[in-house]
C-alpha cells in the first residue's frame, strides 16, 4: 500500500472515530466501558495463550503450557479478568435497575430486556455446535475429540448462567455487603480443605465467589468506592491474602485451571481466586480516572465502543475461532504452536505468531453473528451510547437508563 493509501485509511479511521465520539453522550462514564472491554479481551487472550489442542493421530486433546512451564504462571494473573467483568456487571445492573424503578418500569420487564440481550447471541452458538457435533460424529470423528471441541466451545456458558442468576437477584444484592459472600467462600473452603468436607461443597462457591465482585459493583453504584483509599485497600489486602494462601495454605499459584493438576482455583472457585479478584477490582477502581482521560482520545474510545457493542459475540465465539483455526491447520499437518505439545519456549514464541490468525477467525465469526447481539432481542440495536455517569452518593436514584 502506498503512502497515499495509508494516509487515506488513517483519515477514514479518524473520521469514523469522530462519528462514534459525536454519538456518545457527554455524561457517559467511558471508564466503565474501558474496564468491560479490558475484561473481555483479557479472557480471550488468556484462553488463546494457555489453551492448546494437541493432535495425537486422529484425536485432539487439551493441554496447557502452564503444566509444562509453571514459571509462566504470572500469565494467568494478567489474563484472568473475570472479577473485573463481574464488578462492572454489578455496577451497571444496579444502576440500570435503579433507573428502571425511578421510571416506573416493572421488575419483570427490566429483567426480560436484560436477559434477552444477554442470551440471544447464545442461540447461534448452540445451533452451530449442535450441527457441527452431529456432523463430526456421523463423519467418523473420535468421540473424545468431539467432546473436547464441544466442551471448549460451550465453556463460556457457565459464566452466563452465573451472571444470569446474579442479574435476577439484583434487587436483593443492591445493598448486600460483599463481606457476606466472602464469608461463605471462606467457610466453604475451611470445610473442604481444613475439615475434610465433601468436595461437592465447592460448588456453593460458584455463586458465592462471583457475588463478591458483583456486590462490589453495587457498592460502586452507591458511591462507597469513590475514594482512592478504597481501591488501595482492596488491592493491598487482596494481593496480601492471595500471596498468603498460595505460600502457606497450599492453594495453586495459577488463577486458571491447568489440565493434569490436582486442584484448580476456578473449577470450582476457591478463596484464593476471590481474594485475587479483590486485588483486581481494587486496581480497576484506581485506574478509573486514567481511563476516563485516555478515553477522550477518539480512536481509543472508538475501539472500546466497538468491543462493547460486540462483547457477547467476542466472548462466545473466541473459542470457536481457536478451534476453527486448529482444525483448518490440520489440513497442512501438525503445525508448531497449534497442534504440538506446549512444552517449551519455542511453542510460546510460535503461539504468539498464531494470535493474529485467531483474531482473523474471530473477526469472521463476528461478521457472521454480530446481528444476533446488535438486534437486542426486540429489533433494537445494542445501546453502548446510553449514559452511565460517574458514581456519586445518591447516583442510583438519578441514574439514567443503561
Amino acid at each position: 500500500m502506498t503512502d497515499i493509501g495509508v494516509r487515506a485509511v488513517r483519515q477514514e479511521m479518524r473520521r469514523g472515530a469522530d462519528r462514534i465520539g459525536a454519538a456518545t453522550p457527554p455524561g457517559r462514564d467511558r471508564a466503565v466501558d474501558a474496564l468491560r472491554a479490558a475484561a473481555v479481551l483479557g479472557v480471550v487472550l488468556g484462553h488463546w495463550l494457555v489453551t492448546a489442542l494437541v493432535s495425537d493421530g486422529r484425536t485432539l486433546r487439551t493441554a496447557s503450557p502452564l503444566h509444562h512451564m509453571p514459571w509462566l504462571t504470572p500469565i494467568s494473573w494478567m489474563f484472568q479478568t473475570l472479577a473485573v467483568f463481574f464488578l462492572v456487571g454489578g455496577h451497571v445492573a444496579t444502576r440500570s435497575h435503579a433507573s428502571a424503578r425511578a421510571r416506573g418500569v416493572p421488575y419483570h420487564q427490566w429483567l426480560t430486556g436484560r436477559l434477552t440481550r444477554l442470551f440471544k447471541p447464545v442461540t447461534a452458538v448452540l445451533a452451530l455446535w449442535t450441527v457441527a457435533a452431529l456432523a463430526l460424529l456421523l463423519s467418523g470423528a473420535e468421540f473424545g475429540t468431539v467432546r473436547t471441541l464441544v466442551k471448549l466451545a460451550l465453556s463460556p456458558m457457565w459464566f452466563l448462567l452465573v451472571f444470569t442468576g446474579l442479574t435476577v437477584a439484583t434487587p436483593l444484592l443492591t445493598r448486600l455487603n460483599p463481606l457476606w459472600p466472602l464469608a461463605v467462600v471462606l467457610h466453604v473452603d475451611l470445610l473442604r480443605f481444613g475439615l475434610g468436607g465433601p468436595s461437592w461443597l465447592g460448588w456453593v462457591n460458584v455463586a458465592a465467589a462471583w457475588t463478591v465482585p458483583y456486590t462490589l459493583g453495587a457498592a460502586w453504584t452507591r458511591g462507597e468506592l469513590e475514594r482512592r483509599r478504597a481501591g488501595w485497600v482492596l488491592l493491598g489486602a487482596g494481593a496480601a491474602a492471595t500471596a498468603a494462601l498460595v505460600a502457606w495454605a497450599g492453594y495453586p499459584a495459577s488463577m486458571v485451571g491447568v489440565p493434569g493438576e490436582g486442584m484448580s482455583n476456578l473449577d470450582p472457585p476457591t478463596l484464593a481466586v476471590v481474594t485475587f479478584g479483590l486485588a483486581q477490582c481494587g486496581l480497576a477502581l484506581l485506574l478509573r480516572e486514567r481511563l476516563r482521560h485516555a478515553m477522550r482520545r477518539p480512536v481509543a474510545w472508538a475501539a472500546v465502543a466497538l468491543v462493547n457493542l460486540s462483547a457477547m459475540t467476542v466472548f462466545l465465539w473466541h473459542q470457536t475461532a481457536l478451534m476453527a483455526t486448529t482444525a483448518t491447520g490440520l489440513l497442512a499437518g501438525r503445525l508448531p504452536g497449534l497442534h504440538t505439545p506446549p512444552d517449551g519456549l519455542g511453542w510460546v514464541g510460535v503461539r504468539l505468531l498464531w494470535l493474529p490468525v485467531f483474531a482473523l477467525a474471530l473477526a469472521v465469526c463476528w461478521a457472521a453473528f454480530r446481528s444476533f447481539e446488535r438486534s437486542g432481542g426486540r429489533g433494537r440495536r445494542s445501546r453502548v451510547v446510553r449514559a452511565h455517569r460517574p458514581s456519586d452518593r445518591g447516583a442510583a436514584a438519578k441514574a439514567r437508563h443503561v
